[in-house]
């Protein structure tokens, strides 16, 4: 048995990036900073090292929830890592992203608000993605 589940909540590192496939299915990109605490061994103190994670959405809940998202928008996220290689000027070159399946916005989107309180939107449910299952060996 092998579980592959990812939850991850920080701050989006850059504006989304809403594209579409060949197909025109939208594809949503995003980039979220994810503090990481370690103990300086010279100094002895505490500090956050982040890690940015690269993240996609797939479908028409991509399209609409990119309307609400922005650089330093905070959210949480539940999904999948998915590993992917190509190769660019004769290199090869490798990834592991994480591929959203549900997404919760932690800051409202007024920055200027007082009020940082997670939003709900309708949002329709996540379509079935089978693009990936043919690379599966087994």
């Amino acid at each position: 048995m092998s579980i592959n589940k990812v939850l991850i909540s920080g701050n989006l590192t850059r504006d989304p990036e809403l594209r579409a496939t060949a197909s025109g299915m939208p594809v949503l990109g995003l980039g979220v900073a994810v503090n990481d605490r370690r103990k300086n061994q010279s100094t002895g103190e505490w500090e956050d090292y982040p890690n940015f994670i690269d993240c996609t959405m797939f479908g028409t809940r991509a399209e609409i929830i990119s309307n609400y998202l922005s650089k330093g928008s905070k959210v949480a996220i539940e999904g999948k890592l998915r590993w992917s290689q190509w190769e660019r000027d004769g290199q090869k070159r490798s990834k592991i992203e994480v591929i959203i399946d549900e997404i919760e916005f932690l800051s409202s989107r007024d920055s200027n608000t007082a009020s940082h309180q997670a939003k709900e939107v309708e949002i329709p449910p996540a379509p079935e993605i089978t693009v990936y299952d043919e690379d599966i060996p087994f």
